[in-house]
């Protein structure tokens, strides 16, 4: 756990008949508990393995039982997190084999979206591209990793739906989701993390110059290079070290 005081995630009531727009509150306020939870999942307060305490974790972020519990459901889909019968829910721990083709596959997926969206990508989803690259630069110089990471969640997200294929959208988003602690964890390294910026850069000079079999070279070598900062503290963590 942590010793940060937590961030109310009350939400208003709904007033709409038959307790329809309460339902709609409860959704919104399960969302934000999930977020919550997935950014303690990244900076290991819930560290892979660890059981998730409900009844804690409920009174930190201010919440019942019931958005919490619909929260764990959504990370269970994710899986960021495993619902086990009469046990709860323990964080996912996945193992380095695992890790390593979920990676092969998310660098494929990414090589082309960065092609398609080399091609398809509107002037104005260049402009948002662009502009969150600058916001994450600032964070960058702020030493503020989690707001740097999830910009870069963003820039990623941002090019794959700028490829305008739906199918390949929804395919990367499962697969991005299961490795969402680990693309964090990638950045830790001070000196790995100024090499993340390096590539960033080559993928907004692609992007911007629409030059597709660039951008899929560099986005494909940019998942390898998230599997190279991370795999030995994984291997560590399965040695028991």
């Amino acid at each position: 756990m942590t010793d940060r005081p937590p961030e109310s995630l009350e939400t208003g009531e709904g007033d709409g008949p038959d307790g329809d727009a309460n339902g709609v509150a409860r959704k919104t306020l399960a969302q934000r508990v999930a977020a919550s939870l997935r950014d303690m999942i990244v900076q290991d307060i819930l560290p892979p393995g660890s059981r998730v305490r409900e009844r804690t974790l409920a009174q930190q972020l201010e919440v019942s039982r019931t958005p919490m519990r619909e929260a764990l459901r959504i990370l269970a889909t994710e899986r960021l997190v495993e619902l086990l019968p009469n046990k709860g829910a323990i964080v996912a721990d996945p193992s380095a084999g695992e890790v390593r083709e979920l990676l092969s596959v998310l660098g494929v997926l990414e090589a082309l979206a960065g092609e398609q969206a080399a091609a398809n990508a509107t002037d104005a989803e260049l402009e948002e591209i662009n502009a969150l690259h600058y916001e994450m630069l600032a964070s960058f110089k702020r030493r503020d990793r989690l707001t740097y990471f999830k910009l870069n969640q963003s820039i990623h997200r941002g090019i794959v739906a700028a490829s305008h294929n739906e199918a390949l959208k929804e395919i990367h988003a499962q697969v991005n989701a299961r490795l969402y602690r680990v693309r964090y964890q990638s950045n830790l390294n001070n000196t790995k993390w100024h090499a993340a910026i390096t590539e960033h850069d080559s993928i907004l000079e692609a992007l911007n110059d629409r030059n597709g079999p660039r951008l899929a070279r560099i986005m494909c070598a940019h998942l390898g290079s998230t599997w190279s900062n991370v795999s030995d503290s994984i291997f560590r963590q399965e040695n028991g070290a």
